[in-house]
């Protein structure tokens, strides 16, 4: 299935309120209310930096948050099953909240759709353990579990500064690419391949910048960066995730407003269908 110009123009949003699997603190689950309240805050606007305006009616379709019975074992189900609708619309779906162990399940219903998937995975850690505390489906294994199912062809890992012995070994058993923040550079080295999906850790950002987070890992990516990475992407990206925000820690909503600027880039580089940000469009 692929996505057509006039579905592109629409991009799905949807919360994911569940930090069961978080090994440190608890908190993500609040981060889809919060990035909302932040998105329409009067301080700032819905226009991206090469000029679109994301205020225009029926821009998002936003499906509220998926809801979770007591019953955690069924929550992967839900969370699978509640993309699985959205990709049957035809429409890009950028997911926002919960931790990172909700992106597997996300990504096995992208792979019924895509299944050659490249995923362009921005964090401070490799999420690469087969399991962290003997939960395999912790915040730390997601990409262990996404890659032993074959769902993505490719894994491009960018701002990693947390390797060790351990997923250093996993990342060779998958030949997943890693560019580590001491080589940031070489990721304009890199080809990527569409369809492309991006799961976006808010930790990879350094926590000066983004202090609403679990884990802080000092020495990450500026916005600035990060942002230049998401405006020079050239080819076709059907989804997104934004995950691992904890609003809990966050300082007067500083990192909510961040996570709506990426939200926002990442809208308008999908819907840019392959190009790359227009830089002079102001002229």
């Amino acid at each position: 299935m692929t996505i057509d110009r006039e579905s592109r123009s629409k991009v799905a949003l949807r919360g994911v309120p569940l930090d069961v699997n978080s090994s440190y603190l608890r908190g993500p689950a609040e981060a889809p209310a919060a990035i909302r309240k932040a998105m329409y805050a009067g301080c700032s606007n819905l226009w991206t930096e090469d000029g679109l305006d994301l205020g225009l009616p029926d821009t998002f379709h936003d499906l509220g948050d998926v809801r979770f019975s007591g019953d955690g074992r069924t929550a992967f189900e839900r969370v699978e099953q509640a993309a699985a609708n959205i990709l049957q619309s035809r429409l890009p779906l950028i997911s926002f909240g919960g931790d990172h162990s909700v992106t597997f399940p996300i990504l096995k219903a992208f792979h019924a759709v895509y299944p050659d998937l490249t995923i362009l995975h921005f964090d401070a850690h490799p999420d690469l353990y087969d399991q962290l505390d003997g939960n395999r489906e912790s915040h730390a294994s997601p990409f262990a579990r996404i890659m032993e199912s074959g769902l993505a062809r490719r894994l491009v890992q960018v701002g990693i500064r947390t390797l060790n012995a351990h997923q250093l070994e996993q990342a060779k058993r998958w030949n997943v690419e890693m560019v580590t923040m001491r080589d940031l550079g070489k990721f304009q080295g890199i080809r990527l391949e569409g369809p492309l999906y991006i799961s976006f850790d808010v930790d990879v950002l350094d926590p000066a910048f983004a202090p609403g987070i679990s884990h802080y890992e000092p020495g990450g990516m500026s916005v600035r960066e990060l942002l230049a990475m998401i405006q020079s992407i050239d080819v076709y990206i059907v989804g997104a995730d934004i995950v691992e925000y904890n609003p809990v820690r966050d300082r007067e909503g500083q990192t909510a407003m961040v996570c709506v600027k990426i939200l926002k880039e990442l809208t308008a580089a999908i819907r840019r269908g392959g190009k790359v940000a227009a830089t002079e469009h102001w002229r």
